[in-house]
């Protein structure tokens, strides 16, 4: 039988300013009641319960404490596509610098994206590295294209963002050691190990009640260029999108503002999230000092107009080149996106 038991609404402390927000139903399952899905009614009894949408109960509490074998050991987490984003070259790269890191599976919330990315992300979802997510928010609310409310307006802050990133932790939670929460051009760079792994297997040991792990971004600005261009391939002349090799300059931030982390979490010790730190956890949170792991993010300076005096010189992502650009080269390739001309 059906039971409607009364739910506990609790609205997430971060929402940017925006009128909706996300917000956590919490219902008590009722004694003796072995649930397999879940429904969310506005008026008791009144709707009708083969019209609703039920949802299937995912996480269930096992009973003794043997240690779970997790179907992946790290699952990226990217919130939202939207408009008509097509910067397939750098998608391409940071998806195998993932899968050469030891990532197993990316998880796309997708609004919208460009032609050649759509392309890309058939191709690797038929793969099963990458997990779509459809995510037409654009049809039931007027998303933001920015985060700030005053400056952006909208209804919701950027196209869900905090929902998506908080509903991937939870479908990750039985199934993935690690979750990643950082946006579709950054990499969770280790700079002492060759893998996540590695990393984790240090950092856990060193501070074993930790759920969460703070790393700070990184940004090198895509209008310096690598003066030799040795990676400027010209297999990838027609490929739309910046090539993260061409760029090693990095911009140390400026210790005066606020410095934006993204996350390693342990999915199982976080109850609620926000986008640069977690608004709940069960268990502690240590920032990552940067020799250690630093996010590298190319895209346009955050400093404005800096020298190349300024910056800089930062060639990590050079020590993975040989086994990367060949699998860009293989993936691009599989997804009809390498013209046939330009290649050795």
């Amino acid at each position: 039988s059906n039971k409607t038991p009364p739910t506990t609404i609790l609205q997430h402390s971060d929402n940017f300013g925006f009128p909706f927000v996300t917000t956590d139903v919490m219902c008590q399952i009722p004694q003796n009641c072995t649930a397999t899905h879940v429904s969310l009614l506005t008026q008791p009894g009144r709707e009708n319960v083969f019209n609703q949408t039920w949802l299937p109960i995912r996480n269930q509490k096992t009973k003794g404490k043997e240690e779970k074998k997790f179907q992946f050991n790290f699952t990226v987490c990217v919130s939202n596509l939207f408009g008509d984003y097509n910067n397939v070259l750098q998608f391409a790269q940071t998806l195998e610098m993932y899968r050469l890191l030891g990532v197993n599976r990316v998880v796309i919330y997708n609004t919208s994206c460009g032609p050649d990315l759509d392309r890309l992300l058939q191709s690797y979802s038929q793969e099963g590295f990458v997990e779509m997510v459809p995510w037409p928010i654009d049809q039931h609310l007027n998303p933001s294209r920015g985060w700030l409310f005053s400056e952006h307006g909208g209804d919701v802050h950027y196209f869900g963002q905090l929902a998506t990133l908080n509903e991937c932790i939870y479908r990750s939670m039985d199934r993935s050691r690690y979750v990643l929460l950082n946006d579709i051009d950054e990499i969770i760079m280790p700079y002492q190990h060759n893998n996540l792994m590695s990393l984790m297997d240090m950092l856990q040991q060193q501070h074993p009640n930790t759920g969460v792990f703070l790393i700070q971004t990184h940004f090198f600005p895509k209008k310096h260029f690598e003066p030799s261009g040795r990676f400027h391939l010209p297999q990838w002349n027609k490929v739309p999108g910046v090539n993260i090799l061409e760029h090693i300059y990095r911009e140390d931030p400026d210790r005066h503002e606020y410095m934006p982390h993204k996350m390693i979490v342990r999915p199982r010790l976080v109850e609620q999230t926000s986008v640069h730190d977690v608004l709940k956890t069960l268990g502690e949170r240590f920032i990552v000092p940067m020799d250690v792991c630093r996010i590298i993010h190319v895209r346009t300076s955050k400093r404005g107009p800096l020298m190349l005096q300024q910056l800089n010189e930062d060639k990590r992502l050079w020590d993975f080149q040989e086994k990367l650009i060949p699998n860009v080269d293989k993936v691009l390739r599989r997804a009809g996106l390498l013209s046939s001309e330009g290649q050795s």
